[in-house]
């Protein structure tokens, strides 16, 4: 499956294993590009040393490509992108922040730089930073989501209309018939956060697992637009902001309420009540934990009986 993401990366299939925070460690990561995906560790949840030591594991569990997944806005970035050189990992994300501020920095240093976006807008601003790819993430994600709120259908076609470099899709993709599904709409390849999530090597906790594979429609929602907008899975720390929006509350009120380390004691802590538990909608048609190397397998699969099965309807 030879096309210009397979290229970029130097992996077998258009499929990148998303970096997400307290989820995507270097087993995951390692285990992804083993099954000839592109694996990303996510930084944003490691301190440097943290993160220094999962890209040394990564090395030694895997000799074929993978990245790292760094937001912009971490308060240690200098150290952590000197610490991505040094280790040589040849491919970073960026997203939460402006492009221009790393893309130069890092490509003269020969790292292949993609941004992470939520609108055409930022996308071609990404292309004018001088990024080698873009992911363009609908509204259905999981995690932190952009203010447009355009979801996965419309956005990827108008991004791929406006854009000159190599598209990835994001935002509602499990299975092997979204993934044939944006790339007809013009997605180049697919990023995958939700699906491996619920991974025997996702490093997230087993009890947020069960939540995602036991999640129905409508089990999530976005929510504190006003400091940065996430989906979350419906719970008690949820309710309580539901409440606190009853009040009225100011930007303060709020972040008071969301406090410190909400995502890890959720997602990593596996605390059901008052952790933040990123996913996706598509966690609705996630219903088991599988390893990595199936998950790959059976999204394959799904792709080409999908191509089959478009191919009788004219």
């Amino acid at each position: 499956m030879s096309n210009k993401i397979t290229e970029l990366f130097k992996i077998k299939y258009p499929i990148i294993q998303a970096g997400m925070i307290w989820n995507s460690g270097w087993r995951l990561a390692s285990a992804s590009s083993n099954s000839g995906i592109l694996g990303l560790i996510g930084a944003g949840s490691m301190y440097p040393d943290v993160l220094r030591e999962h890209i040394q594991k990564c090395k030694k569990a895997t000799d074929q490509p993978f990245g790292v997944n760094v937001p912009m806005l971490y308060p240690n970035i200098e150290e952590i992108m000197n610490i991505i050189v040094d280790e040589e990992v040849k491919i970073v994300f960026t997203s939460a922040g402006n492009p221009k501020t790393w893309t130069t920095w890092l490509k003269a240093r020969g790292v292949t730089v993609v941004h992470v976006v939520s609108s055409v807008k930022f996308a071609l601003k990404a292309q004018e930073a001088g990024v080698d790819a873009v992911v363009a993430e609908g509204f259905e994600a999981g995690g932190h989501n952009g203010r447009e709120e355009s979801t996965t259908l419309t956005l990827i076609p108008m991004v791929s209309e406006a854009l000159d470099i190599p598209l990835i899709a994001a935002g509602g993709i499990a299975t092997g018939q979204g993934m044939l599904a944006v790339m007809v709409l013009g997605a180049d390849g697919v990023q995958v956060g939700s699906r491996f999530v619920a991974s025997e090597e996702s490093s997230a906790h087993q009890a947020f697992k069960e939540v995602v594979i036991n999640a129905e429609e409508g089990d999530t929602h976005l929510t504190l637009k006003e400091l940065a907008p996430v989906r979350l899975v419906k719970n008690k720390f949820y309710n309580d902001i539901v409440e606190l929006y009853k009040t009225s509350p100011s930007v303060e009120d709020l972040k008071d309420l969301l406090g410190r380390a909400r995502a890890k004691r959720g997602m990593f802590e596996g605390d059901l009540e008052e952790g933040e538990l990123e996913i996706g909608q598509i966690s609705g048609l996630i219903h088991d934990i599988k390893p990595v190397a199936k998950i790959v397998e059976d999204m394959l699969s799904e792709y080409e009986i999908a191509k089959q099965q478009v191919s009788t309807l004219f």
